[in-house]
């Protein structure tokens, strides 16, 4: 997936002309946005390639801690800063996006703070308008970025972040619901919450800008410590399949991620449990596709991908397993997004979840079996 241009932050370029940013950076709004396709397809019953669109399903809105996966008695995980500081309603939305998504709550307090203060900032484009780069909203997106419109009907191909926090049918870039949970699915989809360095870099290409929301997200939590949310719930994973580069790869997410907690087994291809190759042999299937149903078969299958370059939907392979070798892969997972598969492992390795692959030894490769002639064959023939 190619990535966007970014913006350029304000702080960066009076700091390169001389003058201190410390003594203006908090009259100053700053972010650096990445597009992606946003919208959410529904899945049939049955494989089909011509989905209707839909909004996000119920999903758990109990806030939790920054703990390790661990839900916080209501008000544990805040710090007196974080009561003194955030506003009661911003609070709410932050945990309530942070929980759905799978972000931590104070990461996207923390941007939330310095990119406007909480949207209490009276800077032009925080509630009307832009700023001189374009910027809107007390997340500040620019416009492109958040779809092409400041307030626009959430459905299906819409370019861009907008999204419906507070179940308006619309995406309002000056509504706080709707822009903190845009701003949770544009740190999902660039490495949160594992890799946050990376997430918030993307935000802001700016070294100093990820070390001041880090330093931020710290203070807001009653333990010092920024932590890893529990994982999102499962009906509520737009960050991941927001991330999708079209409408097929959607179809194949929602698959994947719908199996979640349900056991490994050897050769098992679902319903009840599946192995490795097992769930993304089924996940391509449910979108109409064709492809190998061994980890063997699907190695050659698709096109090589270098590391770096690998999008949701793409497989990871991994030397692992008797008889397996560097060119004879025994494992493999989907990615979901960047650092991030979906993977039933093994019988003692707990249920199919999703994980990081960015620290696991002895990965082979990358493919991506769209790419596969057989496939695009597929795909012409469900489009005439």
């Amino acid at each position: 997936m190619t990535v966007p241009p970014r913006g350029t932050s304000a702080v960066r370029r009076l700091a390169s002309g001389g003058r201190s940013w410390r003594l203006i950076a908090v009259a100053l709004v700053v972010i650096v946005p990445v597009t992606l396709f946003a919208s959410i397809i529904l899945m049939t019953p049955s494989p089909s390639m011509l989905l209707g669109g839909g909004a996000d399903g119920n999903c758990a809105e109990a806030a939790t801690g920054p703990g390790a996966g661990t839900p916080a008695t209501p008000g544990t995980d805040l710090s007196k800063t974080a009561r003194s500081d955030i506003p009661e309603d911003y609070l709410e939305l932050y945990k309530k996006f942070g929980k759905q998504i799978g972000v931590q709550w104070n990461v996207l307090a923390a941007i939330g703070k310095r990119e406007t203060n909480h949207g209490r900032s009276s800077l032009p484009g925080v509630r009307s308008g832009t700023n001189y780069a374009g910027a809107a909203g007390p997340m500040q997106f620019l416009i492109s970025t958040w779809g092409g419109q400041a307030k626009m009907k959430i459905e299906p191909g819409i370019n861009g972040y907008a999204s419906d926090g507070d179940g308006d049918g619309f995406g309002d870039v000056y509504n706080p619901a709707d822009a903190i949970l845009g701003a949770a699915k544009m740190l999902k989809r660039n490495g949160a919450p594992d890799d946050l360095r990376k997430a918030i870099f993307v935000y802001n290409r700016a070294t100093w800008y990820v070390d001041q929301v880090l330093e931020i997200a710290k203070r807001y939590a009653a333990t010092g410590e920024i932590g890893v949310p529990a994982e999102a719930d499962p009906a509520c994973d737009s960050g991941f399949v927001d991330s999708a580069p079209d409408d097929v790869v959607r179809q194949i997410l929602q698959y994947a991620l719908a199996q979640r907690g349900k056991p490994y087994r050897w050769g098992g291809t679902g319903p009840d449990a599946f192995d490795c190759s097992g769930i993304i042999y089924m996940a391509y299937r449910n979108a109409g596709l064709s492809i190998p149903r061994t980890t063997f078969g699907q190695w050659p299958f698709g096109e090589r991908i270098e590391q770096g370059e690998e999008q949701p939907g793409d497989l990871v392979f991994f030397n692992a397993g008797p008889g397996t070798s560097k060119d004879n892969p025994g494992h493999v997972g989907m990615v979901v997004s960047p650092g991030t598969m979906i993977e039933a492992r093994c019988t003692l390795c707990g249920p199919i979840k999703v994980t990081t692959y960015r620290d696991r030894p002895n990965i082979v490769g990358f493919t991506r079996p769209l790419r596969n002639d057989t496939v695009l064959a597929q795909l012409k023939r469900a489009q005439t």
